[in-house]
């Protein structure tokens, strides 16, 4: 048997969580951030085993390279919270991108041609597009008087 819930709880309990919106917004921002990078180490210095498991890396001048250099940095940008807005705009593209030339092909459901990864980060960016990079962030700090 379950205990009742009062009133007075369930009405303290959307200010406590709302408080915390802060800290989840940078976390989501820093853990996608970190996250993305290591795509980016994986294709330019062969981390994580690489792009064939053993270590290879791709051409720096190739769309690889490119989105590389776009994982990697970007992601750092995002951890640190700075320029959110355009990197987080730029890393959408991306994403979008490497959808639809790496995964429609495949098929048109993201479950069944490995698609969902990019979508995630696609979705998980355009939030950061619109909401930038919320107060615990170095965009943040450039904006205090």
């Amino acid at each position: 048997m379950t205990t009742p819930v009062s009133n007075a709880t369930l009405t303290g309990m959307p200010a406590t969580l709302a408080s915390l919106a802060p800290w989840t917004h940078a976390l989501l921002r820093i853990g996608a951030g970190l996250l993305f990078m290591q795509h980016g180490l994986q294709k330019l210095f062969g981390m994580f085993g690489g792009m064939d498991g053993a270590g290879a890396t791709v051409t720096l001048v190739s769309q690889m390279g490119v989105a590389g250099v776009l994982e990697t940095f970007g992601g750092l940008l995002l951890v640190l919270g700075l320029l959110t807005r355009p990197v987080a705009f730029l890393l959408a593209g991306e994403m979008l991108v490497a959808f639809l030339q790496a995964h429609l092909p495949r098929g048109g459901v993201p479950l069944e041609n490995g698609g969902e990864v990019p979508l995630l980060y696609m979705l998980v960016f355009l939030f950061f597009v619109g909401h930038g990079a919320g107060p615990v962030s170095l965009d943040a700090r450039g904006h205090r008087p």
